[in-house]
């Protein structure tokens, strides 16, 4: 296990090495997108219309946060938990390439077409921890921009910067390990095992 610091926008060079185990802290740029921003962003893409902002950072979280404004009239984020990644499956592997999306944070990991996506495109989930919103606000220095704010402030697209924003636990690598599949699979071993040695017809 590594202890990684990584700065946006991310390359394929920053992310060959990174492996499943290693904990990551993310400096720069991150983009802030739910179901409602990923389908919004995926039609203004395939009508070759360009969005409201540059979101080629290299790191997609999926987080709704709870910001509010402050007196000078600026946004600050209160709150900003992960959402469950399930979520977003449906849009991911079709936004990861068009955004050249590096790192996914979420909570829960992904499946399916998504995974073939992330060894493809050289792309990691890291496993951001749930329950501490308040900790993860702390990390960001500034909200950069807002768009689509008439989804409502979870739903909409932000860009915030952020320091130190970890540590983040690399739950799937861009060449297959994946900590989810391994903790289900021992869990199925051993309840074969505690079946096995129970003497219990299924």
């Amino acid at each position: 296990m590594k202890n990684i610091r990584i700065s946006t926008p991310i390359s394929d060079e920053d992310i060959k090495e990174i492996r499943a185990g290693d904990n990551i802290y993310i400096n720069g740029d991150i983009i802030l997108a739910r179901d409602e921003a990923h389908k919004r962003a995926l039609e203004m893409k395939k009508q070759g219309k360009k969005l409201p902002m540059e979101i080629n950072t290299g790191v997609l979280y999926h987080a709704g946060p709870v910001a509010v404004k402050d007196e000078n009239n600026n946004w600050e984020m209160i709150a900003v938990g992960p959402t469950t990644s399930a979520r977003m499956e449906m849009f991911e592997p079709i936004f990861i390439k068009n955004f050249n999306v590096k790192i996914i944070l979420g909570k829960g990991g992904m499946s399916g077409e998504t995974l073939e996506t992330f060894r493809k495109q050289n792309t990691i989930y890291g496993a951001v921890t749930g329950g501490a919103a308040l900790v993860w606000a702390s990390k960001i220095d500034k909200v950069i921009q807002v768009e689509w704010l008439d989804l409502g402030i979870p739903e909409a697209l932000w860009k915030i910067k952020v320091r130190d924003f970890g540590p983040i636990l690399v739950a799937i690598d861009s060449v297959g390990n994946n900590i989810y599949k391994n903790v289900n699979d021992n869990i199925s071993n051993n309840l074969n095992n505690v079946i096995k040695f129970l003497n219990i017809e299924e």
